[in-house]
């Protein structure tokens, strides 16, 4: 200190201040990095390897479907296509068959499980398919599932032109059990749907791209971004700053780009087992699906000595990565089963809310829709749960109809973004058991027809062979959806303050310790008295150095 004879308590602090500023910056920076290839920003590993997996491909085709004879006639049914089809194609139905596309039930289950959208699994939005198969099925990739009596067996039943369709003409009409129009038919007051070139379409197809897979998942749940916030009509054609890696003005990919596909199986669907089951990289195996970010991205994705490096053991890319979702069109939120049947003046009727949506439907009940939705955040290890109409419920609290299954103390599990999905679902009050209600149809019994809650899940129970009390009510209930689309640029990430934090994203996520938002009573004390002390011991060396300036003065001046 005798090179600093001048050095006061006031300059020390602001010097501490200084050096902390200058070793937190890396740290500030871990979200946000924007650095140049010199500073080894654009040379990250981890984008390095994603460029290399993802370079356009060269998609040699070897066939030109307009000179194959078989297509070149007119088809009376779509059925007489897929027949067609199958001249070539000879193991595509038989493949499949055997797909979750097709049976919409879990492979991985038992059988008599029942588990999937296609068996007893309820949810939270269309309820249930049973006894209402003719609307459902109209997402179904056959034709003609209109009842439980539907052949799964029947090679011509597979609707090949639904996914491989690329004149953006083909439409399934959304109450005939898969079937298009075979003459112009409205739909609503504003739609007609038209009778396909079924020659035409056959011979253009082509791999599918986001429009074939949009027509259903974008609007699953009975209309646009029902049910998957971060799935959307405008995926069909975003740009970079809504999703970096479908962005059209970007990378542009398709759906199977990520999805990849072996004899007809899909990669990414979940169930009780997880969509990929390891987290490796294309450079350790390149046969993996890119179904999870580190296939394409290694888990260090970020410049060698990044802190972001540090967080993908326990944090998912998404959380990161995905700050809202539904950012240009309004997803449903919250579904009332309870307010379905109101008449006015006799008759159904709608009410708009906010964006143009419904906010309450005659036939649906109470609808809450929301945009820019900041997700919830849950432990994650890939599987999910989900209930099915057997299985007993605890109506007390929220019924967690699918919900993701993770923990802090879980290697494989990661802090992963969800939409979760809310309202108010019909239950058996005896029994304690979902129930599946039949909605659809003109028949006396249906929801939609009579507006009778008890006539109708009478009648879907009946139809489903199951156990019902008579008596029931409506249970609130919550459904998660993963959220992994609509990926943002590097510069529209989340704040590292925006979780560590007392009141930050991860607030309500329990079991373990994060700096910034936890503390314990014991070590915040003695850092207090750590720096109380240090505060102390300069305030004391500034006085002894101040005192002994004073005498050398009064010595000099003797």
């Amino acid at each position: 200190m005798n090179r600093f004879p001048s050095l006061r308590p006031r300059a020390l602090l602001a010097l501490v201040v200084l050096v902390c500023g200058v070793c937190a910056a890396p740290v500030a920076r871990a979200a946000t990095d924007t650095s140049s290839p010199a500073q080894g920003g654009e040379a990250a590993p981890g984008r390095q390897l994603a460029r290399q997996a993802t370079k356009d491909p060269q998609l040699w085709i070897t066939s030109d479907h307009t000179k194959h004879e078989v297509l070149r006639q007119h088809f009376a049914k779509p059925e007489d296509v897929t027949r067609a089809c199958l001249t070539c194609h000879t193991e595509a139905s038989a493949q499949f068959h055997k797909t979750i596309h097709w049976t919409w039930i879990d492979p991985n289950a038992e059988p008599a499980e029942r588990m999937g959208k296609g068996g007893l699994v309820v949810n939270n939005f269309c309820i249930s398919i049973l006894s209402n198969e003719p609307r459902c099925t109209s997402c179904h990739a056959g034709y003609g599932w209109k009842d439980k009596d539907f052949d799964f067996t029947d090679p011509a039943k597979v609707d090949c032109l639904v996914c491989h369709d690329t004149t953006g003409t083909y439409e399934k009409f959304p109450s005939k059990a898969g079937y298009p129009v075979s003459e112009p038919t409205p739909f609503g007051p504003k739609k007609t749907f038209q009778p396909p070139d079924l020659a035409k379409i056959a011979q253009n197809i082509g791999r599918p791209d986001r429009d074939n897979c949009g027509t259903c998942h974008f609007n699953g749940g009975g209309g646009d971004g029902v049910k998957h916030g971060d799935m959307d009509s405008s995926l069909t054609a975003p740009s970079k700053k809504l999703d970096v890696h479908m962005g059209v003005d970007g990378q542009n990919f398709h759906c199977t780009r990520c999805h990849t596909t072996t004899v007809h199986n899909i990669a990414g669907r979940i169930y009780a087992n997880p969509a990929a089951t390891e987290r490796k990289s294309l450079l350790e195996d390149d046969l993996a699906p890119r179904i999870t970010c580190e296939s394409c991205h290694s888990a260090t994705p970020h410049k060698a000595g990044h802190k972001a490096n540090d967080h993908t053991d326990k944090v998912a890319c998404q959380a990161c990565h995905i700050p809202e979702y539904a950012r240009e069109k309004p997803t449903k939120m919250n579904w009332d089963w309870s307010t379905a049947g109101k008449l006015r003046d006799g008759k159904p009727y709608k009410e708009e809310g906010p964006y143009g949506k419904d906010s309450y439907d005659s036939m649906k009940g109470d609808f809450v829709w929301e945009m820019n939705v900041v997700p919830e955040y849950y432990w994650w290890g890939g599987s999910m749960t989900t209930v099915r109409a057997t299985d007993v419920i605890d109506p007390s609290g929220e019924v967690r109809l699918s919900w993701p299954v993770g923990s802090a103390d879980d290697p494989r599990s990661r802090i992963m973004p969800f939409k979760v999905h809310r309202g108010k679902t019909p239950y058996d009050t005896v029994n304690r058991t979902m129930v599946v209600p039949h909605l659809f149809g003109k028949d006396a019994t249906a929801l939609w027809a009579n507006y009778d809650w008890a006539k109708a899940i009478q009648a879907g129970m009946d139809y489903a062979g199951l156990d019902y009390s008579g008596e029931f009510g409506f249970v609130e209930t919550a459904w998660a959806y993963p959220t992994t689309h609509m990926v943002a640029p590097k510069d529209n990430v989340v704040a590292c303050s925006e979780c560590h934090g007392h009141r930050g994203r991860l607030a309500n996520l329990a079991g373990f310790y994060m700096p910034g938002r936890d503390g314990v009573a014991l070590v915040d004390w003695a850092g207090w008295a750590a720096v109380l002390a240090s505060l102390a011991g300069v305030l004391i060396h500034g006085a002894m150095r101040a005192a002994s300036r004073s005498r050398n003065a009064k010595e000099d001046r003797s």
